[in-house]
């Protein structure tokens, strides 16, 4: 589920004509002791992150003057949650409150429908009278019934001359969740002011990944559910997946504080979620800290997972890569093998891995693997599903421990004859086919064409050339993949498809 910030909750709230404090999100704290000084009176600060504990962990604190909280928010934005930096904190006028609501929306899967948990005693300690809390059934179609709310605000100790209004407000978050196909909506607390104001103190939104393509306006860089503000390379490859439908392509960082303290931090790659945790677990097990969670399946093409070995390497202070998921996977894993070997050649491969591609065409997918990257400067291994993960990782360990582990800046090379006016080259989708014309010998030719899975035919001059449209040939980049790495094991490496990664390839130049 994608996340809005509470800060970004509330300006949607505020929109759908819900009070909310008096505030503004900063980023320093010059801005904090701006923001405290127009709003004249007492402040609370809320470091912005996607945790449930905040107060607990220090990250929610109160001030009286405009420099007192400049000096909150000079702690609050040092902080950590995991290896993610706080960068915002949100600065609201302290409310004096008379009465705390709980009002959370989510969908009950086991009903099959929305349900409105809601309780007049607030949140605090809804954990011990989660019996008392009333769950009322919410129509997606016309959303809440407002009797039923009523009649809990009823029972409540509210001012009763804001029995209505408290309904009210309730049915427009209940609205503005159904609007926006909300997979969660919590405000804890709604709350009623001395004032006799009714404004939602916090909020915490997620809409349905599947729905976030829908609403643009919600600015929602990332439709997947993540526990931290989204890094650079989350971006990075959330924008490979939405640019290639051709299978999955899941890549999550993970918090990695007291790496130092273990065997090192590691780079990983999955297929299935069962049989990816299942590896991840062995992994931990052997005493290594896990850099990223990954997943590429569903029958990624070539260049998917390509690209996911490009971004897992792009991690710093990696010592080796890890990839592992189910044993019986139903996609053909000599795919994975040929997108996994460019990924390691262009690289040079410098630090340790072990591969279990275990499913379709296993056999074929370690011997590929296991020739193309053979003379890398690091060792790459590949097993199949009889190799548990247990028994993968505990090879893993053993070269890393072998003292061959090398630092890798994931810093890719290209071909000499990649850019020559004497190569041929077409585009294909996401990138460019070179073929070096100039060391294309008969022999070499054929082997090219042998490889080419009918795409590629001999010119008058005999040279490898298209032998199908553009428009055709765009699409067949996991084909002409394949064949540059079966021509590299051959030891005539004449084709070479240029997929280039901008944000990684200038970073590393």
């Amino acid at each position: 589920m994608a996340r809005l910030h509470e800060f970004q909750g509330k300006a949607l709230i505020k929109e759908h004509e819900v009070d909310v404090p008096r505030g503004q999100a900063v980023t320093s704290p010059a801005e904090a002791k701006n923001v405290a000084a127009d709003l004249n009176c007492p402040v609370v600060l809320k470091v912005q992150a996607w945790t449930t504990s905040r107060k607990a962990q220090g990250g929610i604190l109160f001030a009286d003057t405009p420099d007192e909280a400049k000096e909150h928010a000079e702690k609050l934005l040092g902080m950590t949650f995991g290896n993610f930096p706080a960068s915002e904190v949100l600065v609201e006028e302290k409310l004096k409150i008379t009465h705390e609501i709980f009002v959370s929306l989510s969908i009950d899967d086991a009903a099959q429908s929305p349900v409105l948990l809601l309780d007049c005693a607030g949140g605090s300690g809804i954990e011990d009278r989660a019996e008392t809390v009333a769950r009322i059934p919410i129509n997606p179609i016309y959303g809440a019934d407002k009797d039923s709310i009523a009649h809990v605000v009823e029972q409540s100790k509210i001012f009763p001359e804001m029995h209505d209004d408290v309904v009210t407000t309730i049915s427009k978050l209940v609205d503005l969740a159904r609007k926006f196909e909300a997979r969660a909506l919590e405000i804890n607390p709604l709350v009623v002011t001395e004032d006799l104001r009714i404004i939602a103190a916090d909020c915490r939104i997620t809409i349905d990944d599947y729905a976030v393509f829908r609403h643009p306006e919600l600015g929602i860089e990332i439709a997947r559910e993540l526990d931290h503000p989204a890094t650079d390379l989350e971006r990075l490859a959330y924008e490979m997946e939405m640019n290639d439908h051709r299978g999955t392509f899941y890549f999550a960082q993970l918090p990695t504080a007291g790496h130092a303290e273990t065997k090192g931090l590691i780079g990983f790659h999955g297929a299935g979620g069962g049989g990816s945790m299942m590896s991840m677990d062995a992994a931990t097990n052997e005493g290594f800290t896990i850099a990223n969670f990954c997943d590429t399946s569903g029958n990624p093409s070539v260049a998917k997972v390509y690209r996911a070995a490009r971004i897992i390497c792009a991690q710093p202070d990696l010592i080796g890569y890890f990839g592992s998921g189910s044993g019986v996977a139903s996609q053909e894993q000599y795919h994975s093998a040929y997108g996994l070997a460019k990924a390691f050649i262009e690289m040079n491969m410098s630090i340790p891995v072990v591969v279990r591609l275990g499913g379709n065409s296993e056999d074929r997918a370690v011997e590929i693997l296991h020739d193309a990257c053979g003379k890398l400067p690091a060792p790459v291994e590949c097993y199949r599903k009889d190799d548990t993960p247990a028994f993968c990782a505990s090879r893993f360990a053993e070269l890393v421990a072998s003292g061959k582990t090398q630092s890798t800046d994931n810093k890719r090379t290209v071909p000499d004859f990649v850019g020559k006016d004497s190569s041929y080259n077409f585009p294909i989708q996401g990138g460019t086919v070179w073929i070096d014309h100039a060391n294309c010998d008969d022999e070499t030719a054929s082997l090219v064409i042998k490889h080419s899975q009918e795409l590629l035919k001999l010119n008058d001059e005999g040279k490898p050339v298209m032998a199908v449209d553009e428009e055709s040939i765009a699409k067949k980049d996991s084909e002409l993949i394949a064949c540059e790495i079966e021509c590299f094991r051959a030891g005539k490496p004449v084709v070479f498809v240029d997929l280039q990664i901008p944000q990684l390839d200038q970073a590393a130049a």
